[in-house]
C-alpha cells in the first residue's frame, strides 16, 4: 500500500527507472551495443578526448554490454510498472556499484566519454537514496 509520504520517493524511483530504459536501451541487444559504442567513439573524436574506448568489434565487449544492458532494462521495467522502497533502496547501492565501476574504468584510462554517464547516475543515486531514507524514517515514525 502507498502512504502519502512515499508518493513522490516512488516518482522518483520511477523516473529513474525511465532514464534507465533510455540510456541503456542502446546497450541491451547486440547490433544496438555496437552501434552505441560507435556513437560514443565518434563523440569521444569530436571533443578529441583521451583514453580508450570499448572495441565495438569484440565480440566479448558486446556480449557483456547486452547482459549488462539487458539486465538493467528488465530491472527498469520493475521499477517503472512497481516502485517502491525496497526496489528504490537496492537500485541506489546498484547506483553506487556502477559509479565505482566507472570511476575505477576511469582511473584506469578508459575514455572520459563515460563522465556523460557517470554524473547523472551519481545525481540519481543521490536523488534517490536522500528520498528513500526520508521516506522509510516517515513510515518507521508514523508506524
Amino acid at each position: 500500500m502507498t502512504t502519502s509520504a512515499t508518493t513522490p520517493t516512488l516518482r522518483i524511483v520511477r523516473a529513474s527507472a525511465i532514464y534507465d530504459a533510455i540510456v541503456t536501451t542502446g546497450f541491451a541487444l547486440p547490433w544496438l551495443a555496437a552501434a552505441t559504442f560507435e556513437t560514443l567513439a565518434s563523440v569521444h573524436r569530436h571533443f578529441d578526448l583521451s583514453g580508450t574506448l570499448p572495441d565495438a568489434d569484440d565480440p566479448f565487449t558486446v556480449l557483456f554490454a547486452g547482459l549488462m544492458g539487458g539486465l538493467v532494462l528488465v530491472w527498469s521495467v520493475v521499477r517503472i510498472v512497481r516502485p517502491s522502497l525496497l526496489v528504490g533502496a537496492a537500485d541506489t547501492v546498484a547506483r553506487g556499484l556502477f559509479c565505482l565501476g566507472m570511476v575505477v574504468a576511469l582511473t584506469d584510462g578508459a575514455s572520459a566519454v563515460i563522465l556523460a554517464f557517470l554524473v547523472p547516475e551519481a545525481i540519481w543515486g543521490v536523488v534517490q537514496g536522500v528520498a528513500v531514507v526520508v521516506a522509510a524514517r516517515r513510515r518507521t515514525l508514523t508506524a
